[in-house]
């Protein structure tokens, strides 16, 4: 366990936001729907080329190859998220695209939040130079609404 971990588990979280894509299916439900879609086609597909459409196979094995990779690259982002978690002394916001982390660690008096011009642009963080974009998992209508949250809870630190 790292050094960090130990510290977060001894520093109490005075709030903790979770922001994740909205999918309504699991990646397990996922492959069942998937491996459904694949007998259900290769069954058909045999049976034409029992009664003499052999070219039938051929194209429903292309075709499940480009379904099965489209549903490869969703999956990989699937249970993407962001998570911000606020201690007294430490903003942290660690960020999974891809089965990718990323961390970054601000001091929470320092972050300057700056709201999109638009509802569409994400949240910007800025402290000390270093900027990062936040909220591409909330809804467009709440970004603003999240912003002024965030800002209110970095004023208690």
């Amino acid at each position: 366990m790292a050094s960090s971990d130990l510290l977060a588990e001894s520093e109490p979280v005075l709030k903790d936001w979770t922001m994740k894509r909205n999918c309504s299916v699991s990646p397990k439900q996922f492959v069942c729907f998937y491996l459904s879609l694949a007998v259900v086609s290769l069954v058909i597909a045999f049976m034409l080329d029992l009664i003499g459409a052999w070219l039938v196979l051929p194209f429903t094995g292309i075709e499940l190859l480009a379904v099965g990779i489209a549903f490869a690259i969703y999956a990989r982002h699937a249970v993407d998220y962001e998570r911000i978690r606020l201690f007294p002394n430490r903003l942290v916001i660690e960020r999974v695209s891809a089965e990718q982390v990323t961390q970054f660690e601000f001091n929470p008096r320092w972050v300057q939040i700056e709201p999109g011009a638009t509802p569409r642009d994400h949240i910007k963080l800025v402290s000390r130079g270093q900027t990062i974009m936040i909220g591409q998992h909330l809804a467009q209508y709440r970004r603003a609404q999240f912003a002024g949250e965030l800002r209110m809870w970095l004023r208690r630190c």
